[in-house]
């Protein structure tokens, strides 16, 4: 009776276990996750150069299909650590991407809050484009350092305060409207 009660006990706690790892899973396909972040040195400046790996969940996607606008801000900030004070934070950035749908054209607008919008025929094509934004200028030539080392840190989320304020009553209580990634760190030495 003693071996027949620890194989039933062994096979809950496997299936509890699965079902828990099915949970995770299922949880973390609804996040951005920063598939790539790299900063390059360029001629007038630093750009930071990302790529995320995401998908707007059937809420989000039926939301913007009735000309809801969805707004994505990425964060970066570059931190150098000094022993003898506190860090100094070198360069602190936000930029905010829009995505729309006008019913009347049926075409996609992606838009670079401050700088420059875009249009696409399909939903997939537009998706590209907020995953794989152009090389942003996070700093000037002369702000960084060369040679010294910062601490990277960067995340991206579903910016809800742009959204019309009768939907961020309803996107602050609703999960499907919580698209966020985790913060990622790395260092990086200025060229």
């Amino acid at each position: 009776m003693t071996l027949r009660f620890l194989r039933l006990l062994a096979c809950q706690l496997l299936l509890a276990i699965a079902c828990v790892a099915a949970c995770v899973q299922a949880r973390a396909a609804d996040g951005i996750e920063i598939a790539r972040a790299a900063i390059e040195a360029s001629d007038d400046g630093y750009r930071l150069n990302t790529v995320y790996d995401f998908e707007l969940n059937s809420g989000l996607r039926d939301a913007l299909q009735h000309g809801v606008q969805l707004h994505f801000t990425t964060e970066i900030e570059l931190v150098r650590p000094r022993w003898w004070w506190r860090d100094e934070r070198a360069v602190s950035a936000k930029r905010t991407i829009r995505i729309s749908y006008d019913v009347l054209t049926r075409q996609y607008y992606v838009t670079v809050v401050g700088s420059f919008q875009e249009r696409f025929q399909t939903f997939e094509d537009a998706m590209f484009m907020v995953r794989r934004p152009t090389r942003w200028l996070i700093a000037p030539k002369g702000k960084l350092k060369p040679g010294e080392v910062y601490e990277v840190s960067l995340r991206m989320y579903m910016d809800r305060e742009y959204l019309q304020k009768p939907l961020q009553v309803n996107a602050f209580n609703d999960s499907d409207w919580r698209l966020t990634s985790s913060r990622k760190t790395f260092t990086y030495r200025a060229e």
